[in-house]
């Protein structure tokens, strides 16, 4: 039997296209049932559609961040999600919708945690001066980017880099650590 995840996302949901084109292998331990988003003009929802995967999508504007996230977590409940993925999901989560999935919700973050959380990562790395970057896959606590690491992948810095050219290529190390690390956390207890 296949875990069941259901994926957040703000935006193109490139992560999220990454992760369900892997739960597509006969031996993927995972299968998307909800893609969500708290845009409703967010791309990667138009992507999970044509793919057959229930979304949702509904504005947080106007709404508080308790009263948004108990939306959010009666549609994974509905879709029988066990765990959720936050994949360029660009909104912090309140205390309460944490601890309902606590143990249970992974983030990618690009960085090599626990340098750079937050936002702007690709720049601080290179104003540092650091010879690689990277990202990182961790379990999702109420403080950011701060819950247990369970994988990462090293970039090399190039000369010449910008934020934007080093971004490009943390995400392709991103789509290849998410997939594998989602799998290996849903099946570490099964």
């Amino acid at each position: 039997m296949k875990a069941k995840v259901g994926v957040l996302i703000s935006g193109r949901g490139s992560n999220m296209a990454a992760l369900l084109y892997a739960a597509k292998h006969p031996s993927c331990p995972y299968e998307i049932v909800l893609v969500a988003a708290n845009d409703p003009e967010a791309a990667g929802l138009t992507l999970a559609q044509a793919e057959g995967v229930p979304t949702f999508a509904q504005s947080h504007k106007g709404l508080k961040r308790a009263e948004f996230d108990r939306i959010i977590d009666a549609q994974l409940r509905r879709a029988g999600a066990e765990y959720v993925v936050l994949a360029g999901y660009m909104r912090l989560l309140s205390a309460e919708f944490v601890a309902g999935w606590e143990n249970r919700m992974l983030n990618i973050h690009p960085s090599l945690l626990p340098k750079y959380k937050g936002l702007d990562t690709h720049q601080k790395a290179l104003d540092a001066g650091d010879s690689h970057a990277g990202c990182s896959v961790h379990v999702v606590t109420s403080e950011l980017d701060d819950g247990p690491v369970l994988a990462q992948t090293e970039v090399a810095i190039l000369p010449g880099d910008s934020a934007d050219t080093l971004a490009a290529r943390i995400l392709i190390a991103e789509h290849q650590l998410y997939s594998r690390t989602l799998a290996d956390f849903v099946t570490r207890d099964r």
